[in-house]
């Protein structure tokens, strides 16, 4: 028997008599509503007009605005108008162009009569327009808005592919390595996001780590990240060492990308039966390595990202993880997030939320809550990438369950979540 809650709107009840009109309205109106929420017309008004003004304006050139009232809001109209005209083709321009003129002519022919009723006091309001006007500039805006919607479907399905192709390019579950856990996940500010990280197992039994960040945001991000990842496969099947591989990426992005395309890297590679680590920091944020004896310390030697000059300025360097141990890899868009009033999450808060220690899962979700509650109602402005490593005190790592990685799902945790 069918669920009555899951049945069709206009199907029958069971008396026999379909809805009434004022049924379906009602219907249709809850269903056009869905989701509205006075916070959504507050974030409406407040972020999604400013960013958008912003956008539309960037392109023209600047000049001093009027310090008058009027004169300031006739001027943002203008520049408003010339930057929203200019994004569209030369022939939706034109039509848009028509429509904002038949808008005005019919503003022009407009008027206003009030009728005093006679003896009986009451009044009425009577405006006049011109009928053929209103239908041809709300037509052509309506045909405009429809022309804009196909394209931006198109594009959301090109870009629904490009993500599925870089989700491919991160892990889905964490390496199950004996004596060691992880914990991992992903948010990107955009549809397509830049930061790439990755465990990468040798023929050796040797691990290699990566966590890198892409110049930019988007596509163009997404398509370097791409590139970076085919160089590291290549890479480190030819000679995994951090300075053969670190260069051989440089090389690969000062040939194929522009002075706009570079990418932070850090590159480790771990031995997991003795736990040492040998590394190369180039532009990444250090990592941060907390003792099972207390006290965090920063990894990395420093050096420009790679892309940016034919010769390799970051030398490498090692460590060694002991026992209880916890590696944490991140990107820059985490220290970096910022809160509705401008303050960032902080290199400090991080370091502190990593002191705390714990299990990999609880300091990957403890990092994870404490962006969630900074951030709050406030966008991403870049992507964030958390690796949190693990040596076991003592025993084999716990294998990770089907489809996920040790602890919550990745999923759970935000990965590649807005």
């Amino acid at each position: 028997m069918a669920d009555p809650q899951t049945e069709p709107r206009d199907r029958a009840p069971r008396g026999g008599r379909r809805p009434g009109a004022g049924q379906r309205l009602e219907d249709f109106l809850r269903d056009y509503t869905a989701g509205v929420s006075r916070e959504g017309f507050r974030r409406l008004m407040r972020r999604d007009a400013a960013e958008a003004y912003a956008v539309l304006t960037r392109d023209q050139p600047p000049g001093a605005e009027p310090t008058g009232g009027p004169a300031r809001f006739f001027n943002r109209v203008r520049v408003l108008f010339l930057g929203l005209s200019y994004k569209l083709t030369p022939v939706r321009r034109v039509l848009f162009a028509v429509a904002i003129v038949a808008a005005v002519l019919n503003l022009g022919q407009c008027g206003l009569d009030i009728d005093r009723g006679g003896d009986a006091g009451g009044f009425a309001v009577h405006v006049n327009g011109s009928p053929l006007w209103s239908t041809v500039s709300i037509g052509l805006l309506v045909f405009l808005l429809a022309l804009e919607l196909v394209d931006r479907v198109r594009v959301r399905d090109e870009l629904e592919v490009a993500r599925q192709l870089q989700r491919d390019l991160l892990p889905d579950r964490a390496p199950e390595v004996a004596g060691w856990r992880f914990a991992h996940s992903y948010r990107t500010a955009n549809e397509i996001g830049g930061d790439y990280y990755d465990f990468l197992p040798l023929p050796d039994g040797r691990l290699a780590l990566v966590s890198g960040d892409a110049s930019g945001h988007g596509m163009a991000a997404g398509l370097l990240m791409a590139i970076a990842n085919a160089t590291l496969q290549t890479a480190i099947a030819a000679d995994p060492a951090p300075r053969a591989v670190a260069a051989q990426l440089n090389r690969t992005l000062c040939v194929t990308g522009g002075p706009r395309a570079f990418m932070t890297l850090f590159y480790g590679l771990l031995d997991p039966a003795s736990g040492r680590l040998d590394y190369l920091c180039a532009g990444h944020p250090f990592p941060l390595l907390r003792r099972a004896v207390g006290g965090v310390e920063e990894l990395g030697e420093g050096g420009l990202p790679l892309g940016l000059r034919p010769g390799l300025e970051a030398e490498p360097a090692s460590t060694s993880l002991a026992p209880g141990d916890l590696l944490l890899l991140y990107t820059d868009g985490l220290p970096e997030a910022l809160d509705a009033a401008g303050q960032a999450f902080g290199f400090d808060r991080l370091g502190g939320l990593l002191a705390q220690g714990g299990p990999a899962a609880a300091v990957h979700d403890r990092i994870a809550a404490a962006l969630d509650h900074h951030t709050r109602e406030a966008a991403l402005a870049d992507d964030v990438s958390v690796v949190v490593v693990e040596r076991l005190a003592e025993g084999p790592a716990i294998p990770p369950p089907p489809g996920g990685v040790t602890g919550p799902s990745s999923e759970s945790r935000g990965r590649e979540s807005r």
